[in-house]
């Protein structure tokens, strides 16, 4: 058994990572920090979109909010005092109309505020949560494979640009575990992209995990029934992961 893959991020490279999946969840919009989706029984916080479901509702995802909070407490983050006082930990909105209601109140401005500005905090949080997934994608490999993958994965693990690129695919296309997620038998997940990476002389893991994911993405779409996948959504897939690259070193890469 290997060593557990840990952050080596200073914290404005953390801020960097944070600030590039919130471009890519919310475009940039402070709004969508704090917002609930139609057809949705809670809202979602953060840069990674964390759910926190109100009083007496339970739902099939993992409630991850409240877990955020108190990694954030325990950093000693500015947390409203509202939200530190909150007794029980549940989201103060019973619905979405609810919400919709208090969207301008004090207490929205004040969460918006907060985790606007801890989005490093919230990268570090949710690459520290990953963790244990990762394992679990080494895990699921060929045995003969899990070694080659571990060292991949504590290569990427180790700048900014490899620490977003795992925690934005992950996030945006699986960990490649389940088999409900297939086409003709096909995965589209981290360990699919991990398995199909390549190394070479001159190139750096980052470049290697991107062009493999390229190469996953566009074999999901291929092999997809619904001719959107190729024709809309394979393109905005590939122009996401053409983000996948250190800060300042975009030209310099290749």
């Amino acid at each position: 058994m290997g060593t557990d893959i840990s952050l080596a991020l200073k914290p404005s490279q953390l801020d960097w990572v944070g600030q590039k999946i919130f471009q890519n969840e919310c475009a940039g919009r402070l709004d969508c920090l704090v917002h609930w989706n139609t057809g949705e029984a809670f809202p979602s916080l953060g840069i990674g979109h964390f759910i926190w479901y109100p009083q007496g509702v339970e739902g099939r995802f993992v409630e991850s909010f409240p877990k955020l909070i108190q990694y954030m407490t325990q950093r000693q983050a500015p947390v409203p005092d509202w939200l530190v006082n909150l007794e029980p930990f549940d989201a103060p909105w019973v619905d979405r109309e609810a919400f919709l209601k208090a969207e301008d109140s004090t207490r929205v401005a004040e969460l918006r505020e907060f985790l606007a500005g801890t989005q490093g905090l919230q990268a570090e949080f949710i690459f520290r949560r990953a963790r244990e997934s990762l394992e679990k994608v080494i895990q699921a490999a060929p045995r003969k494979r899990r070694e080659g993958l571990r060292s991949s994965l504590e290569d990427l693990s180790s700048t900014p640009g490899g620490v977003y690129a795992l925690m934005d695919y992950v996030n945006f296309k699986g960990e490649g575990l389940a088999e409900t997620e297939r086409y003709q038998g096909e995965g589209w997940g981290l360990l699919q992209v991990l398995l199909t990476m390549e190394a070479g002389p001159d190139k750096t893991s980052l470049a290697a995990f991107r062009e493999a994911a390229g190469e996953v993405l566009t074999r999901r779409a291929m092999n997809a029934e619904n001719l959107i996948e190729r024709e809309r959504w394979l393109p905005g897939w590939l122009r996401r992961l053409d983000t996948y690259r250190e800060p300042a070193q975009a030209s310099e890469e290749e």
